[in-house]
């Protein structure tokens, strides 16, 4: 299907090789029980560019608007008759007649067009690599249908985030409770986990509200358009500024750790807090700094097309501008023939980020600078943590070998290595739906696609988990709290 017309996307086509003999004027027309356009290409046909390279073209023919079109061609040189319907969404046979000064040999041509542009020859936008949470449910939501009647895969993807959000609104306040301990946050470690406990809350909030504003959208709820335009430049972004700093605040604890290990007695708890306080308020800005691009970047993209509805209307109805400042509860606008044949002409509102090929490179490297380099920190300060401290007793206790005394460690401080490698494990699925390719489809495999996304998520969830239940210190300090605050 193509866009034989600006607004109008659902017209079959056929597209045929034209060589010739000998030069000369050539004749083209068609028989059949459907009415046809027809068109003359040189050398290529871009079905989402119509306009570009053709040559000829008729769909007012003597025979009921079948086409027949005159056109002056060369031997050594390909052309390309491309045959639609007059009306979109209809299929039929159809045959060809040529006559002309020489022999004419036609070959039927098969391609698979790229599924990278969408839209119509007037409005058309080609993806770039990766999918975001709207490119899943895009085709999954229903417009105009209440969320009760909505497909299974949204009706679970909605329970899955109220779970998301409750657990992780858990976390957070469990956390918040346990590191609002000032004694806690008199070394950099603390204060890192304060500041995680407050960025995880922030991370799935902002997640929640993603989801909401790709769901709403898409049902096509009422909404004004600059608030649209302004949810499309800042929520993604916003999402990205705390997933990231929650992964960086998590190095930053690996981080402090090592060097109180490593300085032992002479650690200088009143320095790490200074340090981490520097980090903490400088952070945020060094992040948006290396995202600053993508709310540049990101736009609104609109569209129409026009889909057969049904024969059993006879009312003209003229396309509003109502699209032009309010996204609509409905987003379709009846339009009615002279011979009874009615249709819907829908418009399509999607926030799309278009970038070029040195953005787009730059943008792979963030990514993965922000995953790789976190969960490097993480790993590194882990296993200097447990070496360090076995070298430091096997010089103690020269009669147990050093490979024993890193065993102990490493069964004594396994959940600093298991930790860092679960988060990048949870997180790898973002990275990779961030790197595929935008014209693959997402409808082939929802659920996969859906859960990678959800699942990238749950680290935000998992502060309380990671760093508290594993800590004696941090588990007495949580239930010294709990037990303050229920004796009140």
């Amino acid at each position: 299907m193509y866009s034989r017309e600006c607004g109008k996307s659902n017209y079959y086509y056929e597209t045929v090789e034209v060589n010739v003999s000998k030069v000369g004027n050539y004749s083209f027309g068609s028989y059949g029980i459907n009415n046809t356009y027809g068109y003359i290409y040189n050398n290529s046909f871009n079905p989402f560019n119509p306009a570009e390279n053709l040559l000829s073209e008729d769909g007012f023919g003597c025979d009921n608007y079948k086409f027949h079109l005159k056109v002056y061609i060369q031997p050594n040189i390909t052309y390309i008759l491309v045959v639609t319907t007059f009306y979109p969404n209809v299929k039929g046979n159809f045959l060809v007649h040529v006559t002309g000064p020489g022999s004419v040999t036609l070959n039927r041509i098969i391609k698979n067009y790229s599924t990278c542009s969408v839209g119509d020859w007037c409005h058309s936008y080609t993806k770039s690599i990766g999918f975001t949470l709207d490119d899943i449910l895009r085709e999954e939501i229903q417009p105009n249908i209440p969320l009760h009647k909505q497909p299974l895969l949204v009706k679970i993807s909605t329970a899955l985030t109220t779970i998301m959000f409750v657990g992780g609104l858990i976390n957070s306040l469990f956390s918040l409770l346990t590191f609002q301990n000032k004694d806690l946050r008199k070394i950099g470690c603390g204060m890192y986990l304060f500041a995680s406990s407050f960025t995880s809350l922030l991370t799935i909030s902002m997640f929640t509200i993603k989801f909401w504003f790709v769901v709403l959208t898409e049902m096509k709820i009422s909404i004004s358009l600059s608030v649209f335009q302004v949810c499309c430049m800042s929520i993604e972004s916003l999402l990205k500024i705390c997933s990231y700093l929650d992964a960086w605040l998590n190095a930053f604890v690996a981080l402090d750790r090592t060097v109180a290990v490593s300085r032992g007695v002479k650690f200088d708890k009143k320095m790490s807090k200074r340090i981490a306080r520097i980090i903490i308020m400088i952070l945020p800005i060094f992040i948006m700094s290396t995202i600053i691009h993508e709310p540049i970047h990101r736009d609104l993209f609109k569209y129409h097309t026009q889909k057969y509805k049904s024969d059993e209307f006879n009312v003209w109805v003229n396309e509003s501008d109502e699209y032009e400042n309010w996204i609509n509860k409905s987003n379709e606008v009846e339009i009615s023939t002279n011979d009874s044949r009615t249709y819907v002409i829908e418009t399509h509102i999607w926030c799309v980020t278009r970038y070029s090929i040195a953005v787009q490179t730059y943008n792979t490297f963030i990514l993965f600078f922000h995953l790789i380099v976190p969960f490097v920190a993480n790993l590194f300060s882990a296993l200097y943590i447990i070496f360090g401290v076995a070298r430091q007793r096997s010089l103690i206790q020269p009669e147990q070998s050093y490979k024993k005394h890193i065993i102990e460690q490493l069964h004594k401080h396994r959940q600093l290595i298991i930790s860092p490698v679960i988060l990048l494990i949870l997180t790898l699925p973002r990275l990779v739906i961030s790197l595929l390719s935008g014209c693959m489809k997402t409808s082939s495999k929802p659920w996969l696609y859906l859960f990678a996304y959800f699942i990238s998520f749950t680290p935000s969830m998992l502060v309380f988990v990671v760093f508290v239940i594993p800590s004696k210190l941090y588990r007495k300090t949580f239930r010294q709290t709990i037990t303050k605050l229920w004796r009140r």
